[in-house]
């Protein structure tokens, strides 16, 4: 059997490459989701897995210890093998910040991911709009910066 690999890349220390066996080295977390879908009605599901954060702080994001708060400017974007991506700020899953809940699933309804990959799970989005199914690819991206106006318009 082949298994899925998914790449963490970016502004990270220790990047990575991970199938879903390898997700079971940090605690597992169970959530009940309902995803109200505009085209097939509520759907129902039990997910398990890893947070997000906590693989994510394994992999030593580039966080600047001397800038406070330096870690509200990274973005995390999640790839799916089917073309659908998703695009977080650290703030919604660091503790600290909004603290969501976001799992990496290893299993969906007691039925293993191990060759389809992981899925991103949010259990706060109510259409399920940033659920991703079999990820290949996390970025971590510390980057981004806001753009200042240095001449009057």
């Amino acid at each position: 059997m082949t298994l899925a690999e998914l790449a963490l890349t970016g502004d990270l220390a220790r990047p990575a490459r991970l199938t879903v066996p390898d997700l079971f080295a940090w605690p597992q977390h169970r959530v009940r989701v309902s995803f109200e879908c505009a085209t097939s009605g509520t759907q129902h599901h039990r997910f398990a897995g890893p947070l997000l954060y906590d693989v994510l702080s394994d992999a030593r994001p580039g966080f600047d210890p001397v800038r406070r708060k330096d870690r509200l400017r990274f973005l995390i974007a999640v790839n799916g093998m089917d073309g659908h991506h998703a695009l977080l700020s650290w703030a919604e899953i660091d503790p600290d910040f909004a603290r969501a809940p976001v799992l990496l699933a290893v299993s969906i309804d007691d039925s293993p991911l191990d060759r389809h990959g992981p899925q991103l799970v949010l259990p706060q989005d109510r259409c399920g709009g940033r659920h991703i199914s079999g990820i290949n690819g996390i970025r971590v991206d510390g980057r981004y910066r806001c753009a200042t106006e240095t001449s009057a318009v």
